[in-house]
């Protein structure tokens, strides 16, 4: 199994996460803080969704919704897809174009974030 790059081994550690009812202001204002661009939406340490810079910009920039607002919930992309931190990076490459997605959220088998 030499030269086998898995997911674990390129993703990145301790994702930055929010809650479902967390406003959106909250959820960029993190974002930004953290220079990240796109954050995990999780109920009770489990993830539900997810949310991008793009997401926020078609759902809350561009109708001109006060991002105070609004929650987590009503923007996150759901439901998450996701890849087990034991896949390969060619794997996770393929459900990446599969799915046409440019985030893939790691999950440990106890279907926590990895």
């Amino acid at each position: 199994m030499a030269g086998i790059v898995l997911v674990r081994d390129v993703m990145t550690k301790n994702p930055r996460v929010v809650r479902r009812d967390t406003s959106v202001q909250e959820v960029v204002a993190t974002m930004n803080k953290f220079d990240i661009s796109s954050i995990i939406v999780v109920e009770e340490e489990r993830p539900v969704g997810i949310i991008t810079h793009k997401g926020i910009i078609s759902k809350i920039v561009q109708p001109r919704i006060p991002p105070d607002a609004v929650t987590a919930r009503e923007v996150m992309a759901t439901p998450i897809i996701s890849i087990n931190e034991d896949a390969s990076i060619e794997e996770a490459a393929r459900l990446m174009a599969r799915k046409n997605i440019k985030k893939l959220p790691v999950i440990r088998d106890t279907n926590s974030l990895g």
